[in-house]
């Protein structure tokens, strides 16, 4: 049936939706990688120090972060295809005004506006495909959607270096014109619609809480250690987040339709989808940072050869595609997560073997190793999070799952570069160019967080996920 007229239509199949969407959340996903690369030759166009050109990078992590909360909402009220379509040409125009930016100020205020768009896209987007789905049909369209989280941060680095270098920083904002008109013209040619439904009210205390909550936590995370402001706002910053954190469950818990709805922590199945698989994503979250390091100061590879040898980790994710839904049906959510975690945790303590006498082909495989199992693990943790909830939940599983994924990759930068600190200090080089056993002790820590998710992964029931591909326990 067609949302708006009731009358029969043939239905499009959920991997297709799957990949359109796919497709606009690579561009988001590349995008915000990429950025990184560029900022030096920004910050030589725009004659600033490159320490402040972090803001750009903070700017849109915090916007990113602040409105996702709010997305719930919106996707119901306004209908989350018409959201998905309105994010997606305001994430274009304000790649555009990024592209056009004069000074560091203009800049920031157009990534803040990005951020926006962002936050808007990336939990519509998964409901989009969570709503045309069938029970049967998620493992597939999920294998799809995962990809984009996968690719973006292993792509964005050798894209932006090479779009920098051959047209300038600009043109890492530009390439997301066309990628975004194209998005907009395959959704609204396959994508059916979602008709908008009254969510009453909004929470408007709960989103003030929460909004305060993560942006502060955000930007303390994202400049602590850095030198990009005040060596004492970071703390404050995080000490803030925190206060407000507290206020923000305690809202969250008494509220009649909260901002962030945490009653959906009671389910089992959506419990381990989202505490463990936090813990888990912050290990996993170091090795982005920490693997083109290491290439060029452990192996000396230039950067670009760094980043197109770190690509070995998107090859392992796609490998990975077609053998999802085997596994799952064969073993099940728990074991394969379980085992997942391990094998993922153990392929990243594995990276603190890499020096200079590893050729170029031994890395590469273990990247792809590295690649192959964390693909498998987000793609049954996306499934799992929705397997058990019913219809009218899927928007506020969705806005809480995506809120808690965002603080991931900032935890694992700031574990990653804890532990190289630390392990300097330790060996008496504080302050010192960091050392080979400084990367191995990073890579060797990280690999322990993912894998400490493994226990508690293990208490899920034996048949979560059973409704959606994966095998039921034995009677």
């Amino acid at each position: 049936m067609t949302a708006d007229s009731g009358t029969a239509a043939p239905r499009t199949d959920p991997r297709l939706i799957a990949a359109i969407v796919a497709s606009a959340l690579f561009m988001q996903n590349l995008d915000s990688a990429a950025v990184f690369t560029a900022l030096p030759a920004m910050a030589r166009d725009l004659g600033e120090p490159p320490a402040r050109m972090g803001a750009a990078v903070t700017a849109y992590l915090v916007a990113l972060t602040v409105f996702i909360p709010a997305s719930a909402w919106l996707g119901d009220r306004v209908g989350a295809k018409r959201l998905f379509l309105a994010a997606l040409a305001l994430f274009a125009a304000a790649s555009a005004a990024c592209a056009m930016a004069g000074g560091l100020g203009w800049l920031v205020g157009a990534r803040f506006v990005q951020g926006m768009a962002g936050a808007m896209m990336l939990p519509v987007a998964r409901l989009l495909v969570l709503r045309q789905a069938r029970k049967d049909e998620m493992i597939r369209a999920m294998t799809w959607l995962t990809m984009p989280a996968l690719l973006g941060p292993i792509a964005g680095p050798p894209v932006g270096g090479l779009l920098t270098d051959v047209f300038g920083w600009r043109a890492v904002f530009l390439v997301n014109l066309p990628v975004a008109a194209l998005g907009i013209l395959l959704a609204v040619w396959k994508v059916p619609p979602i008709p908008a439904r009254d969510p009453g009210a909004p929470d408007v205390l709960g989103l003030v809480l929460v909004g305060l909550a993560l942006g502060l936590s955000m930007f303390g995370l994202e400049t602590v250690g850095r030198g990009v402001v005040p060596s004492p706002l970071p703390l404050l910053g995080l000490a803030a987040g925190g206060v407000f954190a507290a206020l923000a469950v305690r809202h969250c818990l008494s509220a009649p339709r909260p901002a962030l709805d945490l009653s959906l922590l009671r389910v089992p199945s959506y419990f381990h989808s989202a505490v463990p698989a936090t813990l888990f994503r912050v290990g996993a979250g170091a090795s982005p940072f920490l693997v083109p390091t290491v290439l060029q100061i452990g192996l000396g590879h230039g950067a670009t050869e760094a980043g197109f040898l770190s690509f070995a980790t998107a090859l392992g994710a796609f490998g990975m595609k077609p053998l999802v839904r085997p596994l799952l049906g064969r073993f099940g959510f728990r074991s394969v997560i379980v085992a997942g975690a391990l094998l993922a945790g153990a392929s990243i303590a594995a990276c603190a073997l890499i020096g200079p006498g590893w050729p170029w082909f031994a890395v590469f495989l273990l990247l792809a190793a590295g690649g192959l199992v964390r693909s498998l693990l987000f793609t049954s943790l996306g499934v799992l999070s929705v397997a058990d909830l019913p219809p009218e939940r899927l928007a506020a599983a969705t806005a809480l799952s995506q809120t808690l994924q965002q603080f991931s990759p900032a935890l694992g930068v700031v574990l990653a570069t804890a532990t190289l600190e630390a392990s300097a200090a330790l060996s008496g080089r504080a302050g010192a160019a960091l050392a080979p056993e400084d990367f191995a002790a990073a890579f060797v820590v990280a690999g322990i967080v993912a894998a400490s998710a493994a226990p508690i992964f293990a208490r899920m029931p034996a048949d979560a996920g059973a409704d959606v591909g994966g095998r039921r326990p034995r009677p």
